[in-house]
C-alpha cells in the first residue's frame, strides 16, 4: 500500500517557514520546507488539515497559529459536518483546522489526530483512477466530487478545485508553482494537475 510519509513545501524563506510550522503545529518530519523562487500566485491548489478531537483543540490551534504570523481566512465556527476554522501560514500555505465533533469531550490539547493533504484537481475522477494505478488505496468516494485515500501518515483528499478554495475562504484562481512537493513510496511523476510527487528519504 502506497504511503505519504511527509509534504515539502517551498517557500522564498525556508528558515521563517519551518520556524512557523513547527511553532504553530507541532508536526515534525510530516512537514518540511526547501527554498524556492518558482513564481506562484494566487491558490495553490491545495489546503493541508489538522483533525483535531474537539472545538478547543481547534481553537488553541488557531490561536497558535495567528500568534506565529498566520491570517485568519474562516473564523472557526460550527458546521453542519462538525466545527473547523482556516488559516493561512506567512509563506501562503492555507492551513484548515477541524474536528468532526462539535462538543468537547476532554480539555484543549494539541494533539493532530490525522494530517490530510487536500487536492484541488480538474477532475476527481479521472485523478482518483490515476493514483488507484500507482498504488493507492482509496476509500470514501463521491463520483466526481471527492475522494480520499489511506496514505497515512499523511492522508490523501481529492477535491474539485473550485470546491476546495470556496471552504477555504478564496478565490480559486491561481498560477504558477503549487509551492508543494509529495514525499511518498508510489515513485517520482507528476499527476495531472501538476502536482509532483518525488520518492521520500530520511
Amino acid at each position: 500500500m502506497a504511503r505519504i510519509d511527509f509534504v515539502t513545501l517551498e517557500a522564498a524563506d525556508p528558515q521563517a517557514a519551518d520556524h512557523f510550522h513547527h511553532t504553530a503545529f507541532g508536526l515534525g518530519d510530516r512537514v518540511r520546507v526547501r527554498e524556492s523562487d518558482a513564481p506562484s500566485a494566487g491558490f495553490r491548489g491545495f489546503t493541508l488539515s489538522l483533525l483535531v478531537p474537539g472545538p478547543s483543540s481547534v481553537d488553541a490551534l488557531v490561536e497558535a497559529a495567528l500568534d506565529a504570523g498566520a491570517t485568519t481566512l474562516e473564523a472557526p465556527e460550527k458546521s453542519l459536518w462538525g466545527y473547523g476554522g482556516v488559516v493561512q501560514a506567512p509563506d501562503g500555505t492555507v492551513w484548515t483546522v477541524a474536528s468532526s465533533s462539535k462538543k468537547d469531550t476532554g480539555p484543549a490539547s494539541r494533539k493532530v489526530e490525522d494530517l490530510v493533504l487536500q487536492l484541488g484537481v480538474s477532475d476527481v475522477a479521472a485523478s482518483r483512477r490515476f493514483y488507484t494505478e500507482r498504488g493507492l488505496t482509496a476509500g470514501k468516494s463521491f463520483g466526481r466530487r471527492y475522494a480520499e485515500f489511506d496514505t497515512r501518515p499523511v492522508k490523501l483528499t481529492l477535491n474539485k478545485r473550485a470546491a476546495l478554495a470556496k471552504v477555504s475562504g478564496v478565490p480559486a484562481d491561481g498560477s504558477g508553482s503549487h509551492r508543494i512537493v509529495i514525499g511518498g513510496t508510489a515513485g517520482a511523476f507528476t499527476d495531472p494537475d501538476g502536482f509532483v510527487w518525488e520518492p521520500a528519504t530520511p
